[in-house]
């Protein structure tokens, strides 16, 4: 008989990095309407059982910003950090996304559905690359292995 584990599995998340190219370089972030104090951050969520992170990457990104039609580029880095407020381990795989080249630079988003987000208000844009401030959660750590030069400015990222 098997001992149990010492220590919970992670939760298997996907963390998106949109970039839309044209006219110059620009990162997809939100801010949570009701909650500001969430600070700004990319599309993330947790993967559903048999689902691949690219497809759970795109399902996130839709649900959270309204945004479609992005197409998945490649995998960046898996994180293993614990959740920044309950301590639970997180693994996350962050992935590169090429965003449609049309529609608003910012934009409002309620997210549907019956999920935990739903209701939830998330004011969305696209910033400029590099960053000129850090993303929540150091949600941003990865940014510069998309592009060297399109990580944060501001040095370490806090939330």
């Amino acid at each position: 008989m098997a001992s149990p584990l010492p220590y919970p599995p992670p939760r298997v998340r996907v963390a998106a990095y949109v970039i839309r190219r044209h006219p110059s370089p620009a990162l997809l972030v939100f801010d949570h309407v009701d909650f500001p104090e969430a600070g700004t951050q990319v599309p993330a969520g947790g993967i559903a059982p048999g689902e691949d992170p690219e497809r759970a990457v795109l399902r996130e990104v839709a649900e959270e910003t309204g945004l479609r039609g992005a197409r998945v580029v490649r995998r960046i880095a898996v994180d293993g950090r614990p959740h920044p407020e309950t301590g639970q381990p997180w693994l996350t795989t962050y992935l590169l996304l090429d965003a449609p080249p049309d529609g608003p630079a910012e934009w409002e988003h309620r997210v549907r559905g019956d999920g935990v987000d739903a209701g939830m208000r998330f004011a969305c844009r696209f910033v400029p690359l590099p960053l000129a401030h850090p993303l929540a959660d150091a949600q941003d750590a990865h940014l510069g292995r998309v592009d060297p030069g399109w990580g944060a400015t501001g040095g370490g990222a806090v939330g």
